[in-house]
């Protein structure tokens, strides 16, 4: 039987092709729809490990601390993430608070705990324990991880409402600056590598 290892399929049209080698900045697209096939991901195992767990100390960082503080005549009020999704809870859109609070807290501290379950024992050679799980979690949960945009949405929160009132961006803003870039990083599409490399 013909060893399968070294094939790659394009995920939006099912076109087979052989893995190559990628330099630094290099990626493979596919000559029938254009679709991003591979990239060249030059972190190590270690790397990913040690990212990861940065990653998860922001995540505290940014649920915990307010994302910014608004003051008024004396009056003054921060709000976290956790606040932000109480708030829309109370309202009509209860539905929306549950989507914002999957796509801001819940997906991305599932993905950073698989990420460490499975590079943790990867630093020894090894696949861990629900190692298919893992992967098919950590694919599933990528799109629902939408940091970047809550990040996008309180910055323009910041810029509107400093027009307004005395708007002070909090520890909670910088850290979800930071874990956006990191979990783009860490968690995007180069997840895929780790089943080849285990």
């Amino acid at each position: 039987m013909a060893s399968t290892d070294q094939l790659i399929i394009c995920e939006h049209c099912d076109c087979v092709y052989e893995k190559v080698t990628l330099a630094k900045h290099q990626k493979t697209l596919c000559s029938r729809c254009g679709g991003v096939l591979q990239r060249y991901n030059g972190l190590t195992i270690e790397q990913r490990l040690a990212l990861s767990l940065t990653a998860l100390v922001l995540w505290v960082f940014t649920n915990f601390y307010p994302v910014m503080s608004i003051s008024l005549k004396g009056l003054k009020n921060s709000a976290t993430l956790w606040d932000s999704v109480l708030a829309l809870s109370q309202g009509p859109i209860t539905f929306i608070a549950m989507v914002a609070a999957i796509a801001m807290i819940i997906a991305p501290i599932i993905q950073l705990v698989l990420l460490i379950w499975v590079l943790g024992f990867a630093l020894s050679h090894q696949r861990c324990p629900g190692f298919k799980f893992c992967m098919r979690w950590l694919e599933t949960l990528r799109p629902w991880s939408m940091l970047e945009v809550c990040l996008l949405g309180a910055m323009v929160a910041v810029i509107k409402l400093a027009g307004l009132l005395d708007v002070l961006p909090g520890i909670g803003l910088f850290a979800l600056a930071v874990l956006s870039l990191m979990m783009i990083r860490i968690a995007g599409r180069d997840v895929r590598d780790l089943w080849d490399t285990l």
